[in-house]
């Protein structure tokens, strides 16, 4: 009979290699569309919005790169300046004397979301852009998103986001990160799942964005929340794998580990409010509730079992060694070592080694796009990654359950 850790085991390998294989066949399904990109078939006009909080070091750089998108019908750009301490609002305000379609909002501070209503009251775009005030969008990216709008069922698209100020290692293995984090969402977008549109560069539908009534302040993740909320009113949320935008990322541990626990919490906020809909209405409920909730829960089972399989060597080998120096036997003999691999450890080794070529694979064709190749092509960053990274991550949801319960949203 089967003992309790290989069945564990078992059920754990064969639900890894499952989303493994589902993403490869969804790869071959669609890999001329890829990068795929519809044009428009009306010059929308678009409003972006640019909710900025203490980002003197960044605007006039934002602002700059939205107004040389080539898209042609930008309507208006609006910065809300979120009741910022630093010089934000002062170069907000001079940049109005050099792009008059410039409009600028000063208002205390009220959050992101709040920011967002606001600037939506008045914007006059038939699409609403919204772009973070230290991301900027690539020329082309704007008009590359504007042509999903096609289908009227679409009401939000996203873009694919890399890291700019790669100064540090920390840096560049959150590149690794964001690439597969973008390939993965495109792969979603392929079964009408996409279930988060980035605040970097993400388009909304403005008239979907009023009948959902706009973003909820009570989340830490607006950006989140609104894509689930359109995908519950019955809208479609897409992807452009070709549509880039670079942004800022930590650059150390502790605003790193701050910024993923926001995150957590977030996804964890809208699992609870949506939890009406599981299993019940379209892909929000039949798949992407189920999908976030499997992750979460997987990751954080892998994590647990991993730790008991560790302490259980651990205590093992010590009582072992314990015993031996007592009774004086030799704590090693040449018949103990047994050099055949069991299955379980050959299942490990498949499912390493296919994850490190597939890694490799996104890393080098969307890396490939913007021709970075060289930035995360090195072996040992992709195995700290997918070794280190990946492993200790779930420390974050732990973290991020504990601060939700204790009632703690500040970021």
């Amino acid at each position: 009979m089967i003992n309790f850790v290989s069945a564990v085991y078992l059920v754990l390998m064969f639900i890894a290699l499952y989303f493994f294989f589902f993403y490869i066949i969804l790869i071959i399904r669609n890999r001329d569309m890829l990068f795929y990109y519809p044009k428009p078939e009306r010059n929308y006009s678009i409003s972006v919005l640019v909710p900025a909080y203490n980002e003197e070091s960044a605007i006039e750089k934002t602002v700059e790169h939205i107004f040389n998108s080539d898209y042609k019908n930008i309507a208006e750009v609006i910065v809300i300046n979120d009741g910022s301490k630093d010089r934000t609002g002062e170069i907000a305000e001079k940049l109005k004397k050099k792009y008059k379609k410039l409009k600028v909002i000063n208002k205390k501070n009220s959050g992101k979301a709040d920011s967002l209503n606001q600037a939506l009251k008045i914007a006059k775009g038939e699409l609403i852009a919204i772009t973070d005030a230290d991301s900027f969008p690539e020329k082309e990216s704007i008009r590359k998103l504007a042509g999903f709008f096609n289908d009227e069922k679409v009401a939000a698209v996203t873009s694919a986001v890399f890291i700019r100020n790669r100064e540090n290692f920390l840096t560049s293995i959150q590149q690794i990160e964001y690439i597969i984090l973008a390939w993965t969402r495109k792969l979603l977008d392929f079964i009408e799942a996409v279930y988060v549109t980035n605040g970097p560069l993400s388009i909304y539908r403005k008239s979907a964005l009023r009948e959902v009534r706009g973003f909820d302040t009570t989340t830490v993740t607006e950006d989140i929340d609104v894509t689930w909320n359109l995908l519950k009113h019955g809208y479609k949320t897409k992807m452009c794998l070709d549509a880039f935008v670079t942004t800022n990322a930590p650059t150390k541990f502790r605003a790193w580990w701050r910024q993923r626990e926001r995150w957590g919490i977030g996804g964890i906020q809208a699992i609870i409010k949506y939890r009406n809909v599981f299993l019940k209405k379209g892909m929000l409920g039949f798949f992407v509730i189920p999908f976030v909730s499997l992750s979460i829960l997987l990751s954080m089972g892998v994590f647990i079992f991993s730790l008991y399989l560790v302490l259980k060597a651990f205590i093992s080998t010590y009582l072992t060694a314990h015993y031996s120096y007592i009774a004086e036997t030799p704590f090693l003999r040449m018949q103990d070592i047994n050099l055949n691999p069991t299955i379980l450890i050959f299942f490990t080794a498949v499912l390493f080694i296919t994850s490190f070529i597939y890694t490799r694979y996104i890393l080098a064709n969307l890396s490939g796009k913007r021709n970075e190749w060289h930035e995360v092509r090195n072996i040992f960053k992709r195995l700290f990654y997918l070794l280190i990274y990946l492993a200790f991550y779930p420390l974050v949801w732990f973290t991020s359950i504990y601060r939700m319960i204790k009632g703690d949203y500040r970021w």
